[in-house]
Parts: C-alpha cells; sequence; structure tokens
C-alpha cells in the first residue's frame, strides 16, 4: 500500500479568520467594504482603513495559509500610504487564488456604534461581492453596535470580523 503525502490527506476545504480594528477622527472618510459612508467621524490608518477589507484580506490569506495583511502590506511600506483597500484584497485574493484556492462563502461582522448601518449592508455586500468576483449570495454582511461599552461603544473605534471557507 503506498502512503499518501501529507497534501493528499488534507482536506480540499479551508477556514480562515480575520479580525481588524481601527480608530475613529473626525475628518477622515469612513469607507466600508468599499462604500464610502456619510459620517462625521472617519477610519484612520496608513492605508483607507477600510476595516471589513482588512478582516476579509487577513481572512483569506489565514485559511490559504499564506500569512496577513501586515506581512503582505506593511505599514511601514510608503506604497501602501492612502492605498484603496480593495486593491490590497484583490492582490491577496490573487495570491490565495494562484495558490489553488477558490470562495464558497464569506460571513462578516462590522461593529460600530454609529452611524447605523443597516441601509448601507446591501451596497456593502455588493461591493465585497464585486471586489472579489463572487456572487452576492456567496456574501453576508452583518453590523452589530457596542452596546456603548467598550472602545465600539464609545464610538473611539470600529471592527470587523470575517470568516471565509475556501475550496480547492
Amino acid at each position: 500500500m503506498a502512503t499518501q503525502s501529507l497534501k493528499e490527506q488534507l482536506p480540499d476545504l479551508r477556514v480562515g479568520y480575520g479580525q481588524d480594528c481601527h480608530r475613529l477622527q473626525a475628518e477622515y472618510p469612513l469607507i466600508l467594504g468599499g462604500v464610502e459612508i456619510d459620517f462625521e467621524l472617519g477610519l484612520v490608518g496608513h492605508s483607507d482603513a477600510d476595516v471589513l477589507l482588512h478582516a476579509i484580506t487577513d481572512a483569506l490569506l489565514g485559511a490559504a495559509g499564506l500569512g496577513d495583511i501586515g506581512e503582505m502590506f506593511p505599514n511601514t511600506d510608503p506604497q501602501w500610504k492612502g492605498a484603496d483597500s480593495r486593491k490590497l484584497l484583490q492582490a491577496a485574493f490573487a495570491e490565495v487564488q494562484q495558490a489553488g484556492w477558490q470562495i464558497i462563502n464569506l460571513d462578516c461582522t462590522i461593529s460600530a456604534e454609529r452611524p447605523k448601518l443597516a441601509s448601507y449592508k446591501p451596497q456593502i455586500r455588493q461591493s465585497v461581492a464585486e471586489t472579489l468576483q463572487l456572487d452576492t449570495q456567496q456574501v453576508n454582511i452583518k453590523a452589530k453596535t457596542g452596546e456603548r461599552v467598550g472602545p465600539v461603544g464609545r464610538q473611539e473605534a470600529m471592527t470587523a470580523d470575517a470568516v471565509v471557507l475556501l475550496r480547492r
């Protein structure tokens, strides 16, 4: 009986988790999932600080075993200053595809005390699906508040979490 290689023994499915957090501050744009949202506060970061797309990028890279967003796009590199996070996500996803993986589904949660995001969720979902060339049925966007507790609840920050399922 021939022995299988480790690669042959591994399942053809992988789960990845990503999380990100950025401070809120006046005079910055608020961009979530590639959608600019009219709000008096925006997210602070080296790139455009799109907390949702950063979490998705980390989930994809993690599932494929390709590191994380900080390794691929370090905030010490001036070329990423003000970068559009959609372009970063697309570049990371190209690496994931090159490694032989495709997305089955993506489930995301944005945590923000304000603004209320319910009316923006369909537009964010569409934007994420288009960025990754997915059907909108493969993408889910949820929004939660911080219940006035912690940095999110005090409107000091926003966070996002993403879980992705990949198949070879």
